[in-house]
């Protein structure tokens, strides 16, 4: 069988014209180069994406509890959430009314007492004791510390002062002290991370 160009196929073979359907050779191995590329990529990603998981020390560190019935009113304690300091804090009554009536004024980083505590337990204020500043860690969580001019916590680095609710009041530092993710697990144990 002979084309216009004068060229012959072989016997029994099939044509295949431009824009004719079915697969080509070419085709073929284009599919198969791009599948094996596929896989050979995936082989090599995933490996290098699982070793990125955090290990299970790692894991472990991820959450903290503590157990706050031991906390006096107006007592505070520090543990580490993260290999960070965490501040926990028991309010007495006169520093719950003096943190809500500071609730009205205005604060470079507005937030209430009701904000940064959890509903029923308005007298537990669990805050990350780093200073929003540079980093630092501040004073007031510890007996005989200096709480500063608001009777919260003070960090003398750079002279950042905060109030009872951990709201920044003056000082260099933009932000309040961070309140991090927790709950109640009973009434007496509170889960952070």
């Amino acid at each position: 069988m002979a084309d216009m160009s004068g060229a012959t196929t072989p016997a029994g073979a099939s044509e295949v014209t431009e824009g004719g359907e079915g697969v080509r050779r070419r085709d073929w191995i284009h599919i198969a180069a791009l599948g094996t590329a596929g896989v050979g990529g995936a082989s090599v990603l995933i490996p290098l994406v699982s070793q990125m998981a955090p290990s299970a020390d790692v894991l472990a560190a991820s959450t903290t509890e503590v157990d706050v019935s031991a906390i006096q009113p107006g007592q505070s304690i520090k543990a580490v959430f993260r290999k960070q300091p965490l501040f926990v804090k028991r309010l007495t009554a006169e520093e719950i009314a003096a943190a809500k009536k500071d609730d009205a004024v205005s604060l470079r980083d507005p937030q209430t007492l009701a904000e940064r505590t959890k509903e029923g337990h308005e007298d537990v204020l669990v805050t990350m004791g780093v200073c929003t500043h540079l980093g630092c860690v501040p004073l007031g969580a510890a007996e005989g510390e200096n709480k500063g001019e608001f009777g919260g916590y003070f960090c003398p680095c750079h002279g950042s002062h905060y109030d009872v609710a951990g709201r920044i009041r003056k000082g260099p530092a933009p932000k309040n002290l961070h309140v991090p993710d927790y709950e109640f697990t009973s009434d007496t144990v509170i889960r952070v991370g």
